[in-house]
Formats: structure tokens, C-alpha cells, sequence
């Protein structure tokens, strides 16, 4: 019995397209001095360490997707505090997502993976990565409200 096909390949990857562009502008949104410095409730970490895990969590999903392994990333490694180059290798991954995630093997998606958080299906491994962003740009939010700052609107992805 074959299943009925809900969302297309292109169609998924312009959905997770479509959260990456809304994150990059709530990363924009946010005052240089208060990226990487400012939250809004401690113990939680500033935005701009939210951002890099976004994109390793992000990056980690497409080269499992691609090739199989799932190694952690090293959380600490991508923690710049410098907005530039978090946007340029944000948009590089955006890059990467779009010629490679068209290259994943639709069979991958349904077989089960071990990530460094749990063994689950390739599908629910990119849900879950949207899920992540998701989360993290809501606080994002409530950030950006608290220092006085209108968020970008969320359905203008």
C-alpha cells in the first residue's frame, strides 16, 4: 500500500527556509550590544547563543540527512559574538539547505537515527530541528519586547 504524499521535498524546504529567513531577521532586530549579552530572564542565555545553537542543531540535521552520521557539535565552537559572522554562516547554511537538502534520499527520512539526543526517525530529526528554532526565536521575542523592540511579524516569513 503506498501512502499519500502530505508535503513535498520542495515544499518542506521552503517551510524550513521560511523559519530560517523570520530567525535572521529577529538576529537582525536586536541591538549590536545586546545579541550576545542581554536576556531577559536569567538563567537564560542571550539570544545570540540561542542563534548558534539554532544553526549547529541546523547544520547537524543536513549533514546527518546527507551522510548518515550525526556527531554532536562542539556547542562551544560556534559561540561567536560577532552578529557578522553569525549571519554569514547562517546564510551559508541557507545556501547548503537549499542545493543539498534536495539531494537527501526520501528513504533516509523514515529509517531511525542515532542523534546525540535519542534515536529517531530522519523526519522527526528535522521536525524537531524546526521545533528548536521555533522555541528559540519565541524567546527571542520576548526578548526583543522586553528591551522595547517590536519583533519582526511572524507570518511574513
Amino acid at each position: 500500500m503506498t501512502h499519500p504524499v502530505i508535503v513535498t521535498p520542495s515544499t518542506f524546504l521552503s517551510h524550513w527556509q521560511g523559519h530560517r529567513a523570520l530567525t535572521r531577521r529577529v538576529i537582525e532586530a536586536f541591538p549590536e550590544d545586546n545579541l550576545f549579552t542581554y536576556t531577559a530572564a536569567p538563567p537564560m542565555r542571550p539570544f545570540g547563543t540561542m542563534a548558534w545553537e539554532i544553526h549547529q542543531v541546523s547544520e547537524l540535521t543536513l549533514n546527518g540527512l546527507l551522510t548518515g552520521e550525526w556527531t554532536e557539535p562542539d556547542w562551544r565552537e560556534g559561540a561567536s559574538t560577532d552578529r557578522a559572522r553569525l549571519l554569514r554562516e547562517w546564510d551559508a547554511l541557507s545556501a547548503r539547505l537549499e542545493a543539498e537538502f534536495p539531494n537527501v534520499d526520501l528513504n533516509f527520512f523514515e529509517q531511525t537515527h542515532r542523534l546525540p539526543w535519542g534515536e529517531m526517525s530522519g523526519w522527526a530529526a528535522t521536525i524537531y530541528t524546526i521545533d528548536n528554532e521555533i522555541h528559540h526565536r519565541g524567546q527571542g521575542y520576548v526578548y526583543l519586547r522586553a528591551l522595547g523592540i517590536e519583533p519582526p511579524a511572524f507570518y511574513e516569513r
